[in-house]
C-alpha cells in the first residue's frame, strides 16, 4: 500500500449514512400477534393468558406497548408488585394468577380495549414520534433535574447561598473532580454531594459508580460525601446498588438518600453545619 497523506475534507466527502432497518425478528412477530388480537370493547385475564401462553417474552412485549413502559420500566412495576422471585416465564408458570393480577393493576385490560378501539388520525404518528425520541430524552433529563433540585433546596434552606453546583472541586494532591454540590465552594469543600436519578439521562450505572469512585478518590478525608438517588429502576440492580452501600459502609460515602428521606438529609446538613462550623 503506497503511504498518503489524507485531508479531512477528503474523509468528510466519502461520509455515507448508516442506514439500518429498526424492525428485527423479534419486532415483526410482535407485530403479527398484535394484529391478531380481536377488536372488541373490553378484554379480561383470558386476553392476557392468550397473549403469554403462546410465546412469554413476545407476549410480555406486547403489554408493554400497549402500557407505554419501557422494558426497565417493566421490569420495575412488576418487581414492585409480584415481590422478588424474578418476572420471567418461570415465575409465571408458576404463579400465573398473581402474575396475571399484577398486569392488571397495570391497568392492562384498559390499556388493551383503548389501544385496540382507538380511532388514529395522521398527528398520532408524528406525536409518538416525538414522545419516543425527544420526549424520552426530555423525561430522562427532568427527572434527574427534578432530583438536583430536591437535593438544593435542602442545602440552600440550611446553608443558604454557601454553596456551588454543577462544579469540579479540588480535592487532595491537586486532584479534582465534578460534582453536583460542593459546599460551601469547590475550592474547598467540606460537604460534597452527587445526585443521580437511576434511569434519568446520562446515568448509566457505570457511570454513577464511575462518578462517585472519582469523588472519592479526590476528596480530602475531612470532606463529607453525600449521594442522592432515586428511581424504582434500581431494584433491577440490586448488587450494583449494593456495591454503593458497601463504600457507604467502607466510610467512602457518608450517606445515601433518597427523596422519601428527605428529613434525614435536611437534618443531617444541619447537624453537619455545627459539625464544621458554617
Amino acid at each position: 500500500m503506497q503511504s498518503k497523506d489524507q485531508t479531512l475534507d477528503q474523509v468528510v466527502e466519502s461520509l455515507s449514512p448508516l442506514a439500518v432497518d429498526w424492525m428485527d425478528d423479534k419486532a415483526a412477530e410482535a407485530i403479527a400477534a398484535l394484529t391478531e388480537l380481536p377488536k372488541k370493547q373490553a378484554y379480561g385475564r383470558a386476553d392476557i393468558e392468550a397473549l403469554l401462553d403462546e410465546d412469554f417474552e413476545r407476549g410480555l412485549l406486547c403489554c408493554r406497548l400497549f402500557l407505554a413502559l419501557s422494558k426497565d420500566s417493566m421490569e420495575a412495576e412488576l418487581t414492585r408488585i409480584l415481590g422478588k422471585g424474578g418476572i420471567g416465564v418461570k415465575r409465571y408458570k408458576s404463579d400465573r394468577g398473581a402474575f396475571v393480577t399484577a398486569l392488571e393493576s397495570l391497568q392492562l385490560r384498559e390499556a388493551m380495549a383503548t389501544t385496540i378501539n382507538y380511532e388514529p388520525v395522521w398527528s398520532d404518528i408524528l406525536v409518538e414520534r416525538l414522545r419516543s425520541g425527544r420526549g424520552s430524552a426530555i423525561q430522562g433529563q427532568r427527572r434527574g433535574r427534578g432530583l438536583e433540585d430536591f437535593a438544593e433546596a435542602m442545602v440552600k434552606e440550611v446553608f443558604g447561598d454557601n454553596y456551588e453546583t454543577r462544579c469540579t472541586f479540588n480535592g487532595a494532591d491537586n486532584k479534582t473532580a465534578k460534582c453536583d454540590v460542593a459546599v460551601p465552594d469547590r475550592n474547598r469543600p467540606r460537604i460534597v454531594i452527587e445526585v443521580k436519578g437511576y434511569g434519568a439521562t446520562g446515568s448509566k450505572m457505570t457511570d454513577i459508580i464511575g462518578d462517585l469512585d472519582a469523588i472519592i478518590d479526590a476528596m480530602r478525608r475531612d470532606t463529607y460525601l453525600l449521594f442522592v438517588t432515586d428511581g424504582m429502576t434500581w431494584k433491577n440492580r440490586l448488587s450494583d446498588l449494593k456495591k454503593i452501600v458497601d463504600r457507604q459502609n467502607q466510610g467512602k460515602i457518608t450517606r445515601i438518600y433518597t427523596t422519601k428521606m428527605r428529613d434525614e438529609l435536611l437534618q443531617d446538613l444541619k447537624d453537619l453545619k455545627t459539625i464544621i462550623g458554617l
